[in-house]
This record gives C-alpha cells, structure tokens and sequence, in this order.
C-alpha cells in the first residue's frame, strides 16, 4: 500500500501559437493528427494525437493578437531565459526514427542539432514559433541502465545537414559495463 503521493505522467502539451495553421502543418509532418476543436471558446484551439488510443498530447491555441506577439526567438538548447528548453518525441523504433527525420528533411524542416545521447539517439528541430523539439528513439535499456547519469551526460554532436545527417550509428556506447576480462 502506498503511503506517499504517486508519480505522475506527462499527459499533454498546451501551446500558444501566432499562426494556428502553419503550426499544423508542422506537428502533422511529425506524425500528429487533428483529434479536436474547442467549440466555443474565444480564440482558437485545435488538439491532436500521436496514437489513435489517446484523446490527445497536444493542443494549440491562436494568439488573438499574433501582431503584438514578440519576435520568434532563435532557438538554443542552453539560455538565460525561462522557458521550456524543448519538448521530446519518441518514435516507437529506430526504423520508425529514421523514417521521421527522413521525413521531416524531404518537407525542408532543418535540424537545429543532430547528435546521439547516450539513452536516444535524436534530432532537435524547431516549431514555427521557436519551440524545440527533439525527436527520438530510446536505445535498449541494457545500454544505458548500468549508469544513468553517464548515458545522461553523454553527447556526440553530428552533422545537421545532408546525407550524412541521416545516418545512424547502432556500435552503441555501454554506461556501466564491466571491461572485458582478458
């Protein structure tokens, strides 16, 4: 029987958005679809969904005034402003991450950072109003779970753009192993 409050899960994600359509068209080439509209509300909201047995991870909602909005921000991953840094996406697989950030190139979304963690292996993009996203795929827990905060700390940077940044390596670091006795 559990004595303390429980642990709670990420449900969704509200954000505030300057143009409601361009933001579509980008979360939509991320794989979300349009699950809802708020009805009667005095601006827009528009949720949506990553898989068909959720009501919704995402909403957005219209700025009524987008003109007096400030500039979109340039995106970095490290600032001196409060906020959130960036939102992660997982996909299911690495087949299923390699196809997305395909995806996502052949539609001219640019890759702020690529790079492989040593949990995910991940490439951060950003959303028209300057909010980070990165999307990912986890790599199997036996090669992160011998050291967590070492798989945490871990960042090989990679090429953003072209080809190569489109490649994946699976010669996985382990955090925690044992060296090999000899």
């Amino acid at each position: 029987m559990a004595t303390g409050p429980s642990r709670p899960q990420l449900q969704h994600l509200v954000l505030n958005v300057r143009d409601i359509e361009a933001s579509e068209r980008f979360y939509e080439l991320l794989g979300f679809e349009r699950s809802g509209t708020l009805e009667g509300a005095p601006v827009e909201m528009r949720f949506y969904r990553g898989a068909e047995d959720r009501h919704h991870d995402l909403a957005l909602i219209q700025l009524p005034d987008p003109a007096g909005a400030p500039p979109v921000p340039e995106w970095k991953m490290f600032t001196e402003q409060p906020g959130i840094a960036h939102l992660a996406l997982a996909y299911p697989d690495r087949g299923a991450w390699l196809a997305q950030i395909r995806h996502l190139q052949e539609h001219g979304v640019d890759f702020a950072v690529r790079g492989d963690h040593g949990m995910t292996h991940s490439a951060y993009v950003v959303d028209p109003d300057g909010h980070g996203v990165e999307v990912l795929y986890d790599l199997p827990e036996e090669v992160w779970a011998g050291d967590v905060n070492a798989a945490l700390s871990y960042f090989k940077p990679l090429p953003t753009r072209g080809p190569k940044s489109l490649e994946d390596n699976v010669d996985y670091p382990v955090f925690g192993a044992e060296p090999a006795a000899d």
